[in-house]
């Protein structure tokens, strides 16, 4: 019989106690209640927070869960469950708007594209779901970053590649674009990703209020800017879209 790998189990043990009980727990707390000693505890808990499962709070030194445990602990049902509820609402927008729809969830380092609904129109257009867009560029991906810390930090640590000559790399400048998206609730892509084609984006919650996936529009730079600006009606429709999806899953009114 194969046997267990006994820092695994260790780690997972210690997962569970900071998912139970106290909400934070200190370095001497977690090593007695597992029987371990403190130099053992610590260098779980080192590997735990450099793979982001665990977070230290600075000022007290307390550990708890990290971002990246919940992200991955609840990734399978918020995709499908996220999908479903968003059916109904992204062929309305779609409809309202004229465009194409897209709704993304961040995965590795990017957006992963989990529903396409295409231009209500004759044209011809290709299916998206499946695709990868990148998370500094796109409207999509600058609402993941602004709402999601795990995607934020991908951002930030990524190299920004500049799609066009209006692609926002510089590391001040794209925090600063990030602040804008979180105060103003939703996201733009005016050719920073391709040239001739603009994106509007918002975030999605679910009932924990934690952001779970973007709902966007993406159609040719005339069709959604009027004399230079986003066309409000447009920004307006994709914002009511993201807040009916969140509604759905339970986020209740934002």
């Amino acid at each position: 019989m194969a046997r267990n790998i006994q820092s695994l189990e260790r780690a997972a043990a210690m997962l569970r106690l900071l998912a139970g009980g106290e909400r934070r727990l200190g370095l001497s707390d977690i090593a007695s209640s597992l029987g371990l000693a403190k130099g053992t505890a610590h260098g779980i808990l080192r590997t735990l927070q450099q793979e982001g499962f665990v977070e230290q709070d600075d000022a007290s030194g307390r550990y708890q869960l990290g971002a990246e445990l919940l992200r991955l602990g609840t990734t399978y049902l918020d995709v499908h469950e996220l999908r479903a509820r968003a059916l109904v609402w992204t062929d309305d927008l779609a409809r309202s708007s004229g465009e194409s729809v897209y709704l993304g969830v961040l995965h590795q380092q990017g957006v992963l594209i989990v529903h396409h609904v295409f231009r209500p129109d004759d044209s011809r257009q290709v299916l998206e779901i499946g695709a990868m867009q990148p998370l500094h560029s796109t409207a999509l991906g600058k609402v993941l970053s602004a709402y999601d810390p795990v995607a934020r930090s991908e951002a930030l640590e990524a190299d920004r590649k500049a799609f066009t000559d209006r692609t926002v790399c510089e590391l001040d400048a794209f925090e600063h674009l990030l602040d804008i998206t979180r105060a103003r609730g939703y996201a733009a892509d005016v050719e920073e990703t391709w040239e001739g084609v603009a994106s509007i984006a918002a975030p999605i919650h679910d009932r924990r209020r934690m952001p779970v996936g973007a709902v966007g529009i993406t159609g040719a730079v005339e069709r959604l800017r009027r004399e230079g600006e986003l066309r409000p009606e447009l920004v307006a429709a994709v914002r009511d879209c993201a807040r009916a999806v969140s509604r759905d899953l339970g986020a209740g009114r934002f």
